[in-house]
């Protein structure tokens, strides 16, 4: 009995041997064929791109009027635009809140354009199948629709099906702002089952790339599992692309103030890819998870597209409410994100009570120095003392001559006697650094303060002061020196307070701090106003609390 126990184990041990043999040697693989499906998937994504289209649009560079398409019309709230019903492409879409000019209604900002267009700018959603068999929605499929209008209150439902049984059935929904929801049911009724795989694109057209602005990030930005990419156009050369996999996040093309992007579904691997497809052309993409349809069944996927203006407060509320991780980085709110964000929401406050940007910008001045107030004091204060001392720091001076080392020995003895410390004037400043360039950040960014206005002829605080030096005199003057009024104003607050300082002994340092107010002026000069507003205020109320801590030490 015991023999044939054994002979029995061996038996089964020697079976689970020859089973993991065969399986090793000859067996499939599952995850190295659903890795090569994936593969030839993205083959065939990466072909989406150079598919050719029929547009048959308004050329609007040439005006030649080519045969009128059918199209889904687009208005709620914030834009206002159509979808090509060939193909289901979102191409058409402007901003019904912002103009292209300062006060010219009549120039909407356009996000998304046509393909016949000078630029190009479209997003278009669609699926894949390695069984070439299967006959799927192409960029040229004329989609069927019921409806006219599409808004935040009625959705359009558009209908496709092939002649094998599936049938595509898409329902667009749009909110009161920038977000599009787009769910795709297909229904099976081929008889078998069918395997196919989601994906999205947006493409984009870019004749100047000169035009971008290095102070703002303008290029592809991307949320890969939690973490911000940004990538200039230039970061990717002619017929490169770069991929990325990401459980939940977005992908989308990024200027000053506008953004477009996908979403990519939560708890749901996608793999992202950023394309240059050819000099002018660039391309972000994403693949979905597969879907496997049995015969007389339905499945569903859902995309989203955001195409529309980057308000800092509806892409929080996007974040929150949306589950969109860490949408407020399509702003570019640069390395002192943790003040440049309050200061926003400062300001934006300021805003609601006051009812004016620029008196906003002015209030925010007024607050920051009355929260900088005992550093200013404590440092104003020992530049008093050492304003007092000046005559005894000549003496020094006429003592020594030449001799710098001497020099600074007795300098330094006498503050040690006097209990002055020569470095808490800088304190202030080096207080004033990050908060400088947060604001400068703030006036770039945030599109709540473009073409926002001041009063007298600023109106828009997002751009340099108009009134120019070229414009009072009626000369042309080179760009450099040709500033503004404010810029002027600010140069010499800077030289009121500048001279509230002791002089420096060294000669160098003298005339660098005489030559500093001169340097600033031309240098902000072409800064956006509301910047130089803000810096002359604070100007203005460091040289009265100065002038008052001075009179009080009998300076």
């Amino acid at each position: 009995m015991k023999d044939e126990l054994k002979s029995l184990s061996l038996a089964v041990v020697l079976s689970f041997i020859a089973i993991y043999c065969v399986n090793m040697f000859f067996g499939v693989n599952v995850n190295t064929v659903e890795q090569t499906k994936i593969a030839q998937i993205e083959q065939e994504l990466n072909k989406i791109s150079s598919l050719p289209t029929n547009d048959n649009t308004i050329n609007k560079d040439t005006k030649d009027v080519v045969v009128e398409e059918k199209r889904l019309e687009i208005n709620n709230a914030s834009v206002a635009g159509s979808i090509r019903l060939n193909g289901s492409r979102f191409d058409n879409l402007s901003l019904k809140k912002y103009n292209k000019e300062l006060e010219n209604d009549n120039k909407k900002i356009e996000i998304l354009s046509p393909n016949k267009t000078q630029n190009p700018y479209f997003a278009e959603f669609g699926w894949l199948s390695l069984d070439k068999n299967i006959k799927l929605p192409q960029p040229n499929t004329m989609w069927e629709t019921s409806s006219n209008i599409i808004n935040s209150k009625n959705p359009a439902v558009l209908t496709w099906k092939n002649d094998e049984g599936l049938k595509f059935i898409r329902k667009i929904q749009i909110d009161e702002n920038y977000l599009f929801t787009i769910t795709d049911t297909i229904e099976n009724l081929t008889g078998e089952e069918v395997e196919i795989f989601p994906y999205a694109l947006i493409s984009r057209d870019i004749k100047n790339l000169n035009t971008t602005r290095s102070v703002v990030h303008e290029g592809m930005s991307a949320v890969i599992d939690g973490t911000l990419k940004e990538l200039k156009y230039t970061d990717i050369d002619n017929g490169e692309s770069k991929s990325f996999e990401t459980e939940g996040g977005w992908v989308g093309f990024s200027d000053r103030y506008w953004f477009s992007a996908l979403i990519t579904p939560k708890g749901e691997k996608s793999k992202i890819t950023l394309k240059n497809n050819t000099a002018t052309n660039y391309q972000i993409d994403y693949l979905g998870k597969r879907l496997v349809i049995s015969n007389g069944e339905a499945s569903s996927y859902t995309y989203k597209l955001f195409a529309g203006a980057k308000e800092i407060k509806l892409l929080d509320k996007y974040t929150k409410e949306g589950g969109i991780p860490k949408f407020d980085l399509a702003v570019d709110f640069g390395w002192y994100y943790f003040l440049t964000k309050p200061f926003f929401y400062i300001l934006d406050f300021l805003y609601g009570f006051l009812g004016n940007m620029g008196w906003a910008i002015l209030l925010f001045a007024a607050i920051l120095r009355l929260l900088m107030f005992p550093i200013a004091n404590k440092s104003f204060a020992n530049m008093a003392k050492m304003k007092a001392i000046q005559p005894k720091l000549n003496e020094i001076k006429e003592k020594y001559g030449d001799n710098q080392m001497l020099i600074q020995q007795a300098t330094m003895d006498l503050y040690k006697k006097e209990k002055i410390n020569p470095a808490s004037g800088c304190l202030p400043m080096l207080i004033q650094i990050p908060v400088f360039f947060s604001l400068y950040k703030v006036l770039n960014i945030a599109i709540e303060i473009r073409h926002a206005p001041f009063i007298g002829w600023i109106k828009d605080l997002s751009a340099p002061d108009p009134l120019t030096l070229s414009k009072i005199i009626h000369l042309p003057l080179p760009s450099f020196v040709d500033i503004g009024i404010w810029p002027m104003l600010m140069g010499v607050t800077m030289w009121i307070q500048q001279k509230l300082n002791p002089a420096p002994i060294n000669k160098d340092q003298a005339m660098m701090f005489t030559l500093m107010p001169i340097f600033f002026t031309f240098m902000l000069g072409h800064f956006a106003s509301g910047l130089v507003i803000y810096w002359t205020l604070s100007n203005i109320l460091s040289i009265i609390q100065q002038k008052a801590i001075m009179g009080k030490n009998g300076v």
